[in-house]
């Protein structure tokens, strides 16, 4: 198993992790649970010895928290198998830790972990099930998950009672601070207080103790000591005090029933998953939750910034982490699978090229036949004619239904893709020019991948079509219209050139499709 399950904070992912390290446990193998930060390691080693008191399971924790020589012991438990399940950070990573026999790894908080730290857990692939878990996967995880190369599961149905996070998008002000501060502590709630800076942290202490008398504030960030953060952390969850001025630590795993008010300074600096990730901190019981995200002016806003804020503002509602997480593909591109880059790197060819691409590789890997780059590329035909074809957001306006257009468009055949636009025209009305062109590009795929043709490249003043070698195209007919034209002319035994001026998108598109007709038996 390589599973990724998708679900918004407080769905229920943490449940489905204890009941697959109980079967694993039952079948005599050892489970590792990786978690991002310390504190989240203590909060699972707490619910994991709770859950599981009443059964001979062994449950252990391996991270900072523990001094040299604790972790020693661990690590002999480990390899003499005396331990079942182990909870900690990339410390279960390293090469020191040695398995007597591990049989599942689940990874909480997937998106958090870099590629070089996923390469160390790909080390440990081989004999493992791998069941990892995230409310907003990172654009290459998503991607390898639409693709095939992982299972995806989504959990999209909230708790019962539990109220969806009214979102706020403010330029910093320090009003609307004291007004969300001030509000939550007349309904005896918490609040924490986002500023992801620790050299500057604590004259955001002061200035909030200046601002709100009567509040009573910590402060709480990665550089402290083990103790400091372990009482701190107590002291908030029994609510000896109201606001908690923190980095961001607090971003995963932390679940405080209590806090149901967070303000992020600097919101427009967060990725999308992080933003996703520091508002489900709060909304965790029956109550309204409130997140507020305070940027810097609007008119510096990266465009990036300003489409992740937009994101997050109008994708709100209760199971929305895989939708914030489609918006986040789009938005910054899918990544390397190969790589070290999490995002990027899809525009380069284009999305549909690049999803039959891997579709091709990944069908044959499955069916165990011997990849040949070749055979892949003789599997489509690659169409460019210089012109813009895409779905507008002003007609589509859901992005994973746009992406799901996209996929089907180009997956289906020319009888599929006139169905495909009665489709369209019904549930969203005239379809705008750029929308036709990339139907009438998908068409032009189609047409050309069955007559053998590898490649198309036409702009204003002609361009190149290049052949399959093995190819069914009217021989008699190609040959004839060389004959009648010097718009035509071979450059190698395969490749076309055509030198022809056309005005317009449409004339374009029209004179490919009489090019291929002419050429059909």
């Amino acid at each position: 198993m390589n599973r990724l399950i998708c679900g918004d904070v407080g769905f229920g992912k943490t449940e489905i992790a204890m009941r697959a390290a109980f079967v694993a446990v039952e079948n005599k193998k050892q489970v590792a649970l990786l978690t991002p930060t310390t504190l989240l390691a203590q909060q699972h080693f707490k619910n994991f010895t709770l859950r599981f008191k009443k059964w001979p399971i062994k449950i252990s924790m391996l991270s900072r928290f523990l001094n040299n020589q604790e972790q020693k012991n661990v690590l002999n438990l480990i390899l003499t198998g005396d331990l079942n399940i182990v909870i900690g950070t990339h410390r279960i990573l390293q090469k020191d830790v040695i398995w007597y026999d591990l049989g599942l790894l689940i990874i909480d908080e997937e998106h958090r972990f870099g590629v070089s730290q996923k390469e160390c857990i790909n080390a440990l692939r081989s004999g493992i099930d791998i069941l990892a878990l995230t409310a907003t996967p990172i654009p290459r995880t998503l991607n390898m998950a639409l693709n095939g190369l992982r299972d995806l599961s989504i959990i999209s149905t909230p708790p019962k009672h539990r109220l969806a996070i009214k979102t706020f998008i403010y330029e910093y002000d320090k009003l609307i601070i004291k007004k969300a501060i001030k509000q939550e502590l007349s309904r005896k709630g918490q609040i924490y207080y986002l500023h992801n800076n620790i050299q500057t942290i604590n004259k955001t202490l002061e200035f909030l103790k200046k601002l709100i008398p009567v509040a009573r504030i910590e402060i709480l960030h990665s550089k402290m000591c083990k103790q400091s953060l372990k009482r701190i952390m107590k002291s908030f969850q029994q609510h000896n005090f109201d606001v908690l001025v923190c980095t961001t630590i607090i971003e995963t795993g932390i679940d405080i029933a209590n806090v149901n008010t967070i303000i992020v300074e600097c919101a427009d600096q967060f990725g999308l998953a992080q933003l996703n990730q520091l508002r489900g901190r709060v909304g965790r019981s029956f109550r309204q939750a409130y997140a507020y995200f305070l940027i810097s002016p609007k008119c510096s806003l990266r465009e990036n910034s300003k489409k992740r804020l937009e994101a997050i503002s109008k994708i709100h509602a209760l199971g929305s982490g895989f939708s914030l997480a489609i918006n986040d593909l789009e938005i910054r591109g899918s990544g390397e699978l190969l790589g070290s880059k999490q995002s990027g790197q899809i525009n380069s060819i284009g999305i549909s090229l690049y999803h039959e691409l891997l579709r091709n590789i990944v069908d044959a890997i499955k069916s165990g036949k011997e990849i040949s780059l070749e055979d892949i590329k003789s599997n489509f035909s690659e169409v460019d004619l210089h012109i813009p074809a895409f779905f507008p957001e002003s007609y589509i306006s859901d992005v994973s239904v746009r992406l799901n257009f996209y996929k089907k468009i180009f997956s289906s055949n020319i009888s599929e893709i006139h169905s495909i636009k009665n489709q369209l025209l019904h549930k969203f009305g005239i379809i705008p020019e750029f929308a036709l062109n990339l139907i009438e590009i998908a068409k032009i795929r189609q047409q050309s991948h069955t007559l053998g043709i590898k490649k198309i490249n036409l702009n204003s003043k002609g361009g190149i079509i290049e052949f399959h070698e093995k190819n069914i195209v009217n021989h008699k007919k190609l040959i004839k219209m060389l004959q009648n034209s010097k718009n035509y002319s071979f450059i190698t035994k395969t490749k076309l050139k055509i030198s022809f001026y056309t005005s317009s998108c449409l004339s374009r598109i029209e004179y490919i499709k009489n090019f291929l007709f002419s050429i059909s038996d």
